[in-house]
């Protein structure tokens, strides 16, 4: 509690700080990471084809779109921050959102944090070692240093993070323009073979799914607004604008991209590579190819403060509903940010660093997000049937949200099915990284090698 100028109590609560534009930047910010730079391999070689793996594309955008329709719903008629386990909370109880919170706490966000630092630090070490790869100790230290500055800025102010996050989805947006701009310019010269038999290929529905899997990957973070709806400034009005402009936004630049992608790249080339952009930087962009590279790691650093500032939203509910411990639900008294969630998430993300094989845990990455975001929408219907009567001042067609319920069912138990140890676990070799940790060292040396791709 504090006291106004008046001498009567108040009470001290997140204020409405965050802008349409700030959530438009936080919708944007949140998608685009390094999933755009990478995913493309992966949905090309699910799809089979380019015309096929452009459809998925779209089809990945239109389902993000129907995600958010459903949460829409939920953050107006739960006007609560923390987005799925709000919602899970509300439609099925307390056992299940307890579940679902502690995976999250954990598991998932403090993983993908540490995984979403390592790849700062890769790109950011490498330029330092042009004839090998930097240390491991070297790495974690950076990656380290990043989580902590990031920490910092989100305790110190509310105001700081999300000029964070809107600097850098600025970054963001310039570096796709660039690879737009670029393809385009060679589509415009005549380069037009690659689009030749753009459906020949073959296609199977577990090539579909896991083309399903790498595209929505890239479009993770559509339900990012709903992690701090309490903070929003007039939610009625700027949630629907931030959330559908921003996918607008991150759907014309994904197609656009991939576009570019195929213009220049083979579908052959572009599935012998690991990061996509690196190859077309090297091809396009000539003693420029560094900056691709640069780009990544600023994206992958924005993204980064995204995840830190939604996931703390989340756990801030959940301390304040008694399934976290109660400290976590405190608010700092004079800068109004949630410290104490901030700095638990941080440490749990700094100890997963100083751990062995932490990218095991990343295999559990879709497994989770589609079995927490389904409940979520399960739990809008099952409101729509116990609480009719449940302000809504947004309400989407029933449609939607059976639909959507669905489609998350099919994507976990396809997972089971072209994987049955993937979600449960799974070996990997610590030495083994993940495609996104390419040393800028490989695209040095394939500027002096033309006809060599990443391996």
């Amino acid at each position: 509690m504090d006291k106004d100028s008046d001498g009567e109590k108040t009470t001290v609560a997140l204020k409405r700080k965050i802008t349409l534009f700030n959530g438009i930047c936080m919708i944007v910010g949140g998608i685009i990471g390094g999933g755009i730079f990478i995913s493309p391999k992966g949905v090309l070689a699910g799809s089979g084809s380019i015309g096929v793996s452009l459809i998925v594309w779209a089809a990945c955008g239109v389902f993000s779109i129907a995600g958010s329709l459903c949460y829409l719903e939920l953050g107006f008629s739960i006007p609560k921050s923390g987005a799925g386990y709000a919602y899970i909370l509300e439609g099925f109880g307390e056992l299940p959102a307890f579940l679902f919170l502690w995976v999250e706490f954990l598991i998932r966000n403090p993983t993908s944090e540490a995984i979403s630092a390592l790849t700062f630090a890769s790109y950011v070490a490498q330029p330092f070692f042009p004839h090998c790869e930097a240390p491991q100790r070297l790495k974690t230290i950076i990656a380290a240093l990043c989580l902590s500055i990031l920490i910092f800025i989100n305790c110190a102010k509310v105001r700081w993070g999300t000029r964070v996050v809107d600097l850098f989805t600025i970054t963001k947006l310039f570096a796709l323009v660039i690879v737009i701009v670029a393809g385009f310019v060679s589509l415009g010269r005549g380069k037009t073979e690659n689009w030749q038999d753009t459906f020949a290929g073959v296609t199977t529905v577990g090539g579909i799914a896991q083309a399903l899997y790498s595209g929505l990957y890239a479009y993770s973070g559509w339900d990012g607004l709903n992690f701090v709806t309490e903070e929003l400034r007039d939610p009625v009005r700027n949630m629907p604008g931030a959330i559908f402009g921003g996918l607008g936004v991150v759907m014309i630049i994904y197609m656009l991209t991939n576009v570019s992608y195929y213009t220049v790249l083979t579908s052959g080339e572009i599935l012998a590579v690991d990061a996509v952009a690196v190859e077309f930087a090297r091809r396009m962009l000539g003693v420029m190819a560094w900056c691709i590279p640069v780009f990544v790691a600023m994206s992958t650093f924005g993204t980064l403060n995204s995840t830190i500032f939604q996931s703390a939203r989340m756990y801030y509910v959940g301390g304040r509903e008694g399934h976290l411990p109660v400290f976590i639900s405190m608010i700092h008294v004079t800068r109004l940010t949630p410290l104490p969630a901030l700095l638990a998430n941080g440490v749990l993300a700094l100890i997963i660093l100083l751990f062995g094989d932490i990218y095991t845990l990343i295999n559990y990455y879709a497994f989770i997000r589609w079995t927490g975001v389904g409940a979520a929408v399960a739990a809008l219907l099952i409101l729509r049937w116990r609480k009719p009567d449940l302000p809504r001042p947004f309400k989407t067609p029933l449609i939607f949200p059976i639909l959507f319920f669905l489609a998350c069912v099919f994507l976990v138990v396809m997972q089971f099915y072209t994987n049955p140890y993937n979600p449960l676990i799974r070996h990997r070799p610590v030495s083994h990284r993940p495609a996104l940790l390419l040393p800028l060292r490989q695209a040095h040396q394939q500027a002096e090698g033309p006809g060599e791709g990443l391996r």
